[in-house]
């Protein structure tokens, strides 16, 4: 049995194709400044950061993994959070909170510092991947997500 899927109307296609043309780009660089951020550590150990914070290299490896530990941790209340508040409001947090904890990396100045601050990083960024996709599949267009 098949079911028929009414078709879109021209206004329908026009709407879409509008705030694709917004959001698209908009989720592009969201996605593209998220890789550079978990990137990061491994442009600045080698470029001077281990020599300014004294770090060997079991150290370095430390402060480049707990990142992971603060994202895995968070990852499920953040998914359970995106549920309850919604992939607008919950990606605004991420956003937010995360700019916030990058911007305390400037201010680094022990690999302590390195440890907690990477860590928060993780903790800010978990849920990123599930609210990007959720405000780009169900959340800005949940009439087309109902249709397929």
């Amino acid at each position: 049995m098949h079911s028929k899927t009414p078709e879109m109307s021209q206004v329908e296609r026009s709407a879409i194709a509008k705030v694709s043309m917004r959001l698209v780009p908009f989720i592009a660089l969201m996605f593209f400044i998220n890789f550079l951020d978990r990137t990061a550590i491994s442009f600045a150990g080698p470029n001077g950061m281990t020599q300014d914070l004294a770090l060997t290299a079991a150290q370095f490896g430390f402060a480049a993994g707990i990142f992971f530990f603060g994202y895995i941790v968070l990852e499920i209340p953040s998914n359970l959070a995106l549920h309850k508040y919604g992939a607008r409001r919950w990606l605004a947090r991420i956003m937010v909170t995360w700019g916030i904890v990058a911007l305390l990396f400037t201010w680094v100045s022990s690999a302590t510092e390195l440890y907690v601050l990477r860590f928060l990083l993780g903790v800010a960024e978990a849920g990123f991947s599930p609210a990007r996709s959720c405000f780009s599949a169900c959340g800005c267009l949940p009439a087309i997500a109902t249709r397929f």
